[in-house]
């Protein structure tokens, strides 16, 4: 039915959009985008795929007339292409919307949602689901994940079977539409990790960000169910009026599915799993961290409460291999480890560098950040990023990105959080960009040095620049 069919994303290169970007080409739509601007690795992703990218935003682009036209929820009014489609009443559509209309109905919707851990999570379901579909292959996939999971080099699929796994965005959907995405999704099943208050651009307070997701959890139909982390509060509220059955996990005694006995060795993750308080199950995982323990929980609850074999669940975990950007060794060099983590929050940013600490043990810890998510770079969770930044033995702070765009009483203030961090013994520094930031890592890091890279965006191509950078140094004193 889309066979000749055009389609445009106004803001293409989101995570999202570039997801749907490819299953809309999978069925057929031909699909073209604009951003402001590309980087890796939704860009390597939309080249692969051969799908056009303009730039910048023009009246132009929309020169064929499009049948319909996504508009990213980063897009406002006064975007040129989007005054242009208003005026010419060409189609409108939002990401989330599309994904409804297109590809969820009549599937099995099984939405992974929470403030942390939601990419990593959705990953490990879809490839559960993958490796059970070895043997059968009604559990074979489709998926939208916002990053790209490594077992499958790609960020979604479209297969002709039931079951659909996605992340569930609680950001706001369009410009038009300022609910969450994920009340476009309708789960059948619903993992939820953590709630906590992020997003501070589009939620005045905790409670915004509660009612979201209980209005989240009011989707799941009764013959449904929920898997929720149990050792938050937030949660617990959040879950407290499902009308479908709800199982907790966690490290509690009375979870559902209680994690005991969780080790770091070799690189490895190793933990057992208690099922109504029996023993059900050991699993052993190529990824380190407390918080990929509870995730891989998550994801084997539901997989097992929907009909996979444990023996596929454990199987999937044992060769899980992670997603792009979540603690990604991006390059090794003269012994300094460079690590690219996607940090939006000071609780995801102290959770990685904990998992550092624990998958290179002895290692001196360097945390560079960019304050660049829209909670970041609002000083409403200052204290608890000094308490995260703790963490690592060195940390470097980039200037807040596009600070000029935050009112000042509300700007996260870089220069106190260096002073706090000083003033509790941690050596830290500002510095104003990436290029400044490379300078002063290949100055001062030694072998053995793990430097980890935050940030939720391109960051000044710093995770080119630093190996580049390092490389260089080496090599230089070879030849000295």
């Amino acid at each position: 039915m889309n066979a000749h069919k055009h389609v445009h994303l106004i803001g293409i290169c989101g995570t999202a959009m570039a997801s749907l970007a490819g299953l809309l080409q999978r069925s057929g739509w031909r699909v073209t985008g604009s951003d402001a601007a590309v980087y890796p690795p939704m860009s390597d992703l939309l080249n692969s795929l051969q799908i056009p990218v303009q730039q910048p935003f023009a009246e132009a682009n929309l020169a064929e007339r499009p049948d319909c036209i996504i508009v990213g929820n980063a897009i406002s009014r006064g975007n040129v292409e989007l005054e242009f489609a208003l005026d010419q009443k060409i189609p409108l559509a939002s990401m989330a919307h599309m994904l409804h209309q297109e590809f969820l109905r009549g599937r099995e919707s099984l939405v992974v949602a929470g403030t942390h851990g939601k990419t990593t999570t959705t990953s490990m379901l879809a490839w559960i689901y993958q490796v059970a579909a070895e043997h059968d292959a009604k559990f074979t996939p489709s998926f939208l994940i916002g990053g790209v999971a490594e077992n499958f080099g790609a960020s979604f699929a479209l297969q002709p079977t039931r079951p659909f796994i996605l992340e569930g965005d609680e950001y706001d959907t369009a410009f038009f539409d300022k609910g969450p995405k994920f009340l476009h999704y309708f789960p059948d099943a619903l993992i939820l990790t953590h709630v906590e208050f992020d997003h501070a651009d589009i939620y005045a307070d905790l409670d915004a960000v509660k009612t979201a997701f209980m209005r989240l959890v009011n989707l799941v139909p009764r013959r449904g169910r929920i898997v929720a982390y149990d050792a938050s509060e937030n949660v617990s509220q959040c879950v407290a009026r499902a009308f479908c059955s709800v199982e907790r996990y966690g490290f509690s005694a009375d979870a559902h599915w209680r994690i005991a006995e969780c080790t770091t060795q070799d690189d490895r993750s190793l933990w057992r799993v208690y099922r109504n308080g029996k023993t059900w199950a050991e699993f052993s995982m190529p990824v380190v961290g407390e918080h990929n323990v509870l995730n891989a929980t998550a994801a084997a609850a539901l997989a097992a409460g929907q009909g996979i074999p444990l023996a596929a669940i454990q199987k999937a975990l044992a060769s899980f291999r992670s997603v792009k950007r979540r603690l990604e060794v991006c390059a090794e060099v003269n012994g300094i480890t460079i690590i690219d983590d996607f940090a939006h929050h000071p609780t995801a940013i102290r959770e990685t560098l904990r998992a550092l600490r624990a998958r290179y043990p002895g290692r001196r810890l360097w945390a560079v950040l960019e304050p660049r998510s829209n909670t970041l770079r609002r000083n409403v969770f200052q204290r608890e990023l000094v308490e995260s930044l703790t963490v690592a033995d060195q940390v470097i702070l980039a200037q807040v990105y596009q600070q000029e765009k935050i009112p000042a009483e509300q700007r996260l203030h870089v220069e106190h959080v260096i002073a706090d961090l000083r003033q509790r013994q941690h050596a830290a520094v500002s510095l104003p960009d990436a290029d400044a930031i490379v300078a002063h890592i290949a100055a001062h890091a030694q072998s053995g040095d793990v430097v980890a890279l935050l940030s939720n965006g391109g960051f000044g191509d710093i995770y080119r620049k630093l190996p580049a950078r390092l490389q260089f140094v080496s090599q230089s004193g070879a030849q000295r």
